[in-house]
């Protein structure tokens, strides 16, 4: 058998070199190198603080060394190479090297590597990947009110996002349809300054209603930042008109309000009476309708007009004036009077039983009492008397006539 020329031979170990110096550029190791490092890849937010970490299966007491995007030395096993006191070391082992990153700025983005002085060095890399986070929302086009049935363009604006920032709108819970995010880089800096535009048709219920704009990017927790502001619309009063009294009496004063609810409140109210002309004891008063006597030639239809520079209103109400001598009390103050009432009889037919009741008892017991003295009367009088007669006299006045019948002796 020939032997391989050497030319073919230093083709295999050249492509070998190749390939190998290919794999750790790349982080592809063979699973039973116990020496090769170990790094992964972090995301960290402007302002945070990154731990970055490098670890090989086992040791043959060669150092670990940290170096950043432009390959100066950060830490070489446990000892401070760049003097930056962001960067401190956060564990040192024979088969660990962890360094943390304190304040992250957007310069400290790129690829960091690992590296172990064995024979031949080998090393890992990680790359860093540093977040922009987005200012507040801001919104423009609120300054005006907006009169009913217009339209208003709202523009949110959010600056210095990486990598650029999304914008959403709200009207309460439910979420708008905006235009494309517009995203603007800004000069000098790895931002992104980013805008979104709500057009809306307004009615009077969109009146307060608040308008949200929310910034949604990996750096953020969802609401983290937002904006929201309140709609103003412009629209013309609805009236109506309430009474003093749902039971206006003949002779009493009374007054009818004009209740216009507008934006804004109206200024002006006109007061008039459904063909024909105000009563002549009717005063109006600004908001007010007042009748200093009410009488039954002031029934009839009411008109009042609001307006509020906006547009203008009318509400109605028909006045049906009651007779003087008409005392129409409320229902229920009636029933409960009623019920307490028959309480008030019902105790004091009681009150007239029991005395009656005990009457008839003190008379019967006087009654059988008196004929038990005339029965005893009876019979101490029929005992020495000759005749009827006798017996009674006797039984009425027996005891004084006995008196009279002792004699005395000296």
């Amino acid at each position: 058998m020939a032997l391989p020329s050497a030319r073919s031979t230093l083709w295999s170990v050249s492509l070998l070199m190749v390939l190998f110096a290919a794999a750790v550029r790349s982080n592809i190791i063979f699973d039973d190198d116990p020496l090769q490092p170990v790094t992964t890849d972090k995301t960290v937010s402007v302002g945070g603080t990154v731990t970055l970490t490098c670890t090989v299966p086992e040791s043959d007491n060669s150092s670990l060394q940290w170096s950043n995007t432009a390959q100066q030395t950060l830490y070489f096993g446990e000892k401070r190479a760049l003097r930056d006191n962001r960067i401190q070391l956060h564990r040192s082992t024979p088969t660990e090297l962890s360094i943390t990153i304190a304040e992250v700025q957007l310069s400290d983005e790129g690829e960091y590597t690992c590296s172990i002085f064995t024979m031949p060095v080998r090393t890992a890399r990680a790359t860093v990947t540093v977040l922009g986070v987005p200012g507040e929302p801001q919104i423009l086009g609120f300054e005006n009110a907006v009169p009913e049935g217009g339209k208003v363009t709202l523009t949110c604006t959010s600056t210095g996002s990486k990598p650029p920032a999304k914008l959403h709108w709200y009207r309460g819970d439910n979420e708008l349809e905006g235009h494309s995010n517009v995203v603007e880089t800004v000069p000098d800096d790895p931002t992104y300054n980013v805008s979104s535009e709500l057009t809306l048709e307004v009615s009077r219920s969109d009146d307060k209603a608040l308008i949200t704009c929310a910034v949604d990017h990996p750096s953020l927790a969802p609401g983290d930042k937002r904006s929201e502001r309140a709609l103003r619309v412009l629209y013309s009063p609805d009236v109506r008109i309430t009474p003093e009294s749902n039971l206006p009496r003949e002779g009493e004063k009374f007054y009818l309000q004009c209740v216009g609810n507008g934006n804004p409140e109206p200024t002006s109210y006109r007061w008039e009476k459904k063909d024909g002309e105000l009563p002549p004891l009717a005063k109006a008063d600004g908001a007010f309708l007042r009748f200093e006597m009410l009488n039954k030639s002031d029934n009839g239809v009411y008109l009042c007009e609001a307006n509020n520079g906006i547009g203008h209103n009318l509400g109605e109400y028909t006045l049906l004036v009651q007779d003087a001598a008409d005392n129409i009390a409320d229902p229920t103050a009636m029933s409960t009077s009623s019920g307490v009432d028959h309480a008030v009889i019902g105790g004091v037919v009681a009150v007239i039983v029991f005395i009656l009741l005990c009457l008839l008892i003190v008379l019967g017991r006087y009654l059988i009492r008196h004929k038990g003295t005339y029965l005893t009367h009876e019979a101490k009088g029929s005992d020495d008397a000759p005749d009827a007669d006798t017996a009674i006299i006797n039984a009425e006045g027996g005891h004084s006539g006995a008196e009279d019948k002792k004699e005395y002796f000296i």
